[in-house]
């Protein structure tokens, strides 16, 4: 079969950000399938441009998997507003793109942003093929939650499409326990949904490695040295991180460092400099390649999220690399994550927002590292037993071959 993908941030291991969708699309050409994805032609952390030239849609290769890239407007970085602008530009063009990808056996969409899985609902309906819609988090919801939409007309408009393609969705895929129990209390059919959570690649990973070469290039030799890994945006709540550092700036020893982009990201340097902090470093975004060298340089690492009820539904990728590395995780983030967190004894849970016990579990840490360490170890052997990509992808290629028999498209 061929599975279409539409997906505007997309990311190869070249690139910086998760690299779910690169690990289930390689299960599936093992499995004797063909995987295309239609993505944006910018980077979504960095805003910046991920093809060479000025076409309209290139088309790429990344080890098997066909990519097409389609023009998006580059206003990712801007407000709220002009970032929608920018999602609706990709959802008119990928729709026009997908007549380069070929014949599809199941269309698969993707959300957020809802408006790119309306884009896989009208190629799949124009086709006439089964339509997957995998939910990554809880839009509207997240924005409404975090008072970046507050609209009547708009909140109800947002309702409506959400719903909208719940229902016109053939089957629907979620990478988080509680993201299934928001489908049902919506009222959809528990035969509807399936679960493939988020996870990793834990051969990727090197619990014993120490990332000398790293810790070289960014001078961070004998530092005890706490890596956030991810998006600088809205969401992040790097402030309270920020606040911590400059809490622990007498213990010299104590290193942060930032890894990744977003659109906050000129506030939060802008924040290091006034605070005159020199414990924290921003690398930039990195490849998802270069993650290894990263975790082996790090001592512990932070997940964290504004104190926002909606973000206790989700299972952000960067703790299951965190715990693969062998590293512990200091969670700054409520609900089933920490409940993953806790059933490993990998690390320590702090309330979001709170920079004092952020402070504290940092300093916890670094005076007991024998206790950090282990942490790591009994991290690192959960996620391998409970959230291993191999496992996850397994039951990816399952439903994928079901819908596809149901639909007949093995034959046609």
């Amino acid at each position: 079969m061929h599975i279409l993908l539409i997906h505007q941030a997309f990311t190869s291991p070249k690139e910086a950000g998760g690299t779910r969708h690169f690990e289930l699309g390689k299960r599936l050409l093992k499995a004797g399938h063909r995987f295309s994805i239609i993505a944006s032609d910018l980077s979504y952390l960095s805003g910046k441009s991920a093809v060479e030239g000025q076409d309209f849609i290139t088309l790429q290769e990344c080890e098997g998997i066909s990519v097409v890239r389609a023009y998006t407007y580059p206003a990712l970085h801007r407000n709220f507003m002009w970032r929608v602008a920018s999602f609706l530009s990709f959802m008119f063009t990928s729709v026009l793109a997908a007549r380069s990808a070929g014949a599809a056996d199941i269309v698969m969409g993707t959300s957020p942003p809802m408006f790119q899985a309306l884009s896989a609902w009208l190629v799949s309906a124009i086709r006439r093929r089964p339509f997957l819609l995998e939910i990554r988090d809880l839009w509207p919801d997240f924005a409404i939650d975090m008072g970046v939409l507050r609209n009547p007309i708009l909140i109800e408009l947002s309702r409506w499409l959400e719903r909208f393609l719940y229902d016109r969705a053939t089957h629907l895929l979620v990478n988080s326990p509680a993201y299934r129990d928001y489908l049902i209390q919506k009222g959809i059919p528990k035969n509807k949904i399936s679960l493939v959570p988020n996870g990793v690649e834990t051969e990727m990973f090197d619990p014993i490695a120490r990332g000398y070469p790293f810790r070289e290039k960014w001078h961070l030799q004998n530092r005890f040295v706490v890596t956030y890994a991810g998006a600088l945006g809205m969401a992040n709540d790097i402030e309270t991180l920020l606040r911590a550092a400059n809490l622990l700036g007498e213990l010299k020893k104590i290193h942060f460092l930032l890894v990744g982009d977003g659109m906050e990201r000129p506030n939060l340097e802008r924040m290091v400099r006034e605070r005159g902090l020199k414990n924290v470093t921003f690398t930039g975004a990195l490849p998802k390649s270069e993650m290894p060298e990263v975790l082996a340089a790090s001592d512990a690492c932070v997940a964290i999220l504004k104190d926002i009820s909606m973000f206790r539904t989700t299972y952000p990728n960067k703790v299951f690399d965190y715990m693969a590395a062998g590293r512990p995780t200091i969670l700054a983030i409520d609900g089933v994550i920490r409940e993953v967190v806790e059933a490993a004894e990998g690390g320590i849970f702090v309330p979001p927002g709170d920079e004092l016990s952020l402070a504290k579990a940092i300093k916890a840490l670094y005076f007991d590292q024998e206790r950090s360490q282990g942490m790591g170890r009994a991290a690192r052997n959960y996620v391998t037993k409970h959230f291993h990509r191999r496992d996850q992808a397994q039951r990816f290629v399952k439903l994928i071959e079901d819908i596809g028999n149901h639909a007949g498209c093995a034959d046609s």
